[in-house]
């Protein structure tokens, strides 16, 4: 699925978007700077948390709560290979059956044998964003 869209307009994004889910694992791609937490603030808002959602650059994961669930954000930028990923335990929460939303992922894709989608974002040469999803 391929979505043009401007900023404005993320909110019918993000629902068109979960909608289309196939699971609760979902890793970003992008360029710095191209929306990546912006987005994932919308799905954190959609999914029903009231959490202030920040990027987890320097904690590397923040967690957000929901009623009956919850969702782990991860930036993975400043991770340099998998076994840190491992001393943080990467494993216990990709096998948590709550919600990851990992920004980077590429340290950790060598270890994903759960089922995930992936959603790649790039920046147009008119300032909107074309979001690609994989399932």
């Amino acid at each position: 699925m391929e979505i043009e869209f401007q900023l404005i307009d993320i909110d019918a994004v993000v629902k068109k978007l979960l909608k289309n889910l196939k699971s609760k694992t979902i890793l970003l791609y992008g360029e710095m700077g191209v929306g990546k937490t912006t987005l994932i603030k919308n799905i954190v808002k959609e999914l029903g948390s009231s959490d202030k959602v920040s990027s987890p650059t320097f904690s590397i994961v923040n967690e957000y709560e929901l009623k009956t669930d919850k969702i782990f954000h991860f930036d993975l930028y400043r991770v340099k290979n998998l076994e840190e990923a491992y001393n943080f335990g990467i494993e216990d929460y990709l096998d948590s059956n709550h919600w990851v939303l990992i920004e980077w992922p590429e340290v950790i894709k060598p270890i994903l044998d759960n089922p995930f989608d992936t959603i790649t974002l790039e920046l147009t040469p008119d300032n909107s964003r074309m979001l690609t999803l994989i399932n």
